[in-house]
């Protein structure tokens, strides 16, 4: 279990606050107590932030923000890839050169490779962050079952997220008004179905889902369905 968070603001609004971005990141502290990082572009209109737990190369390669040599992409990612050696093994005869034995990594490479359909070759549980400096692009996807949770607020002028919806109210002035709708649902399912939560304003990413900020326009959709594929039994 690791904690993600982030803020991402249109390139003429304010400049990230590095305050604020470490709030959200340290709120999270109890699901990453073994290491936490933070990165802001040069511009300062985004900022990736992550809390540790070390599952998976337990050395200090693993650290997030992880960014390629580049810079040109930097990820935060909370969860587990099951078949990242297959991937990993894959990728290097593509030509990729990896640094570190951790899955965080071939997230990068993958997408390097594949853009956003890297999230076709994820098996395992997770929610993860790309930041695309080239295009200005954030991705945010969530697992296909939604092990792993991501929450976030769409502001006039900035987007943020985070693993946990108490790591956004920690920004000030942060909104706190009770969604009607959603205490209805939790009344009668004993859950808030996605992607309401609690509070209005805030939403849950979907499971399946991905979702892309840029230009200021947020877009979510669906990347994976379950398959219904009719089975003949012959007796």
């Amino acid at each position: 279990m690791c904690g993600i968070a982030g803020i991402v603001g249109r390139q003429s609004g304010p400049p990230v606050d590095q305050a604020e971005l470490i709030r959200l990141r340290d709120a999270q502290e109890h699901r990453g107590p073994d290491d936490a990082g933070a990165w802001l572009d040069d511009r300062g209109r985004v900022g990736l932030a992550h809390r540790r737990l070390s599952i998976i190369d337990l050395s200090p390669t693993g650290h997030q923000p992880m960014s390629t040599p580049d810079g040109h992409l930097h990820l935060v990612f909370n969860g587990e890839i099951y078949n990242y050696r297959e991937l990993r093994d894959d990728l290097q005869g593509r030509g990729h050169r990896f640094a570190t034995q951790t899955d965080t990594e071939v997230i990068v490479h993958l997408y390097e490779e594949y853009g956003d359909d890297c999230l076709d070759h994820l098996r395992g549980m997770f929610a993860l962050a790309v930041w695309d400096v080239s295009r200005r692009r954030l991705l945010l996807a969530r697992d296909r079952m939604g092990q792993k949770p991501l929450v976030y607020r769409n502001e006039p002028g900035r987007l943020l997220f985070a693993s946990e919806l108490k790591a956004l109210l920690q920004i000030p002035g942060a909104p706190r008004e009770l969604d009607p709708i959603s205490l209805d649902e939790f009344l009668t399912y004993q859950y808030v179905p996605h992607p309401r939560t609690m509070l209005a304003g805030y939403c849950k990413l979907p499971p399946a889902h991905k979702a892309v900020y840029q230009d200021g326009q947020l877009t979510v959709q669906r990347y994976w369905r379950p398959g219904y594929e009719l089975s003949l039994i012959h007796i």
